[in-house]
């Protein structure tokens, strides 16, 4: 035993998960091995009564892993179909391999601006490697699940307002990354990240809301007042065109009374021309 506890300390970090398995699968040593006959033996003799304790059946979408005398038996999981178990000392773990999602609760996020924030998301995972979820982590379910809250709070700590507002997709790939590295090792395969809401504080909202007023307001004006000019400039060109024929001015004169006659209109426009005008006004 402190041979084994002294090999586990002196075990390097970045170790794979094959190795770790490999080391969980080893022999069952002359003792157990002993054993393990005696029971077929039992099982072969009893064989009419032992056969409802021997077959097992899992699901398409299940697998089963096996531990005879506490060791995993192989490197992969049992299944689907029938397989066959020894009644005394084999037991085994079902596995379900279909896609699980599960909401992440909303989290009080400070961003890189300082800002406080809640977001909250959805994650979509499965099981990759049945052997490493059951044997490298006591609860893969729930493990995924924290992981899932510090990490979105981790991602969201470095960036900004305007980031976690308009890059939502950057900010999932991101989380996504990072959660199936870091749950490998436990043959969990996380497929897609999303988040769903950022819930922003309503002081914060009416500040937005304002200052996107102000900025709506603002471009109007602009655009008021680019028109006035275009509109200036198409009038000057148009005197001068008119000055060029004194005749376009009575044209001009006609259409508008033409166009005031066709909107029913009991208003009546005599137009004066403005030499009698200026006649009357040098007398």
């Amino acid at each position: 035993m402190e041979m084994e506890d002294r090999m586990e300390s002196q075990r390097p970090t970045g170790m794979s998960k094959e190795v770790l398995i490999s080391e969980k699968t080893g022999s069952l040593g002359c003792c157990g091995w002993f054993i393990v006959i005696i029971v077929g033996v039992f099982t072969l003799l009893l064989f009419p009564f032992t056969v409802w304790f021997c077959l097992k059946i899992v699901q398409e979408y299940e697998r089963a892993v096996i531990f005879r005398l506490g060791r995993i038996t192989d490197k992969k999981g049992k299944g689907p179909g029938i397989f066959f178990i020894l009644p005394c000392t084999d037991s085994f773990v079902k596995v379900d391999l279909r896609t699980v999602s599960f909401d992440i609760p909303p989290q009080e996020i400070l961003t890189k601006d300082s800002v406080t924030v809640s977001v909250d998301g959805v994650v979509y995972f499965r099981v990759n490697d049945p052997i490493a979820s059951v044997a490298n982590v006591s609860n893969a379910d729930f493990a995924t699940r924290l992981l899932a809250q510090t990490t979105l709070r981790n991602v969201l700590g470095t960036k900004n307002l305007a980031e976690v507002l308009s890059d939502r997709e950057g900010i999932a790939h991101s989380m996504q990354s990072n959660l199936d590295e870091a749950t490998d090792n436990w043959g969990i395969k996380v497929e897609r990240v999303e988040i769903k809401d950022v819930k922003l504080p309503h002081q914060l909202q009416r500040a937005m809301a304002a200052e996107a007023e102000a900025s709506r307001e603002a471009r109007a004006k602009v655009i008021a007042a680019e028109g006035e000019m275009n509109a200036s400039r198409a009038l000057k060109e148009a005197a001068l065109v008119i000055a060029e024929a004194p005749s376009a001015l009575q044209l001009r004169y006609l259409q508008t009374l033409n166009t005031i006659a066709a909107e029913k209109n009991s208003t009546i426009i005599f137009p004066l021309p403005m030499d009698m005008i200026s006649h009357f006004m040098r007398k």
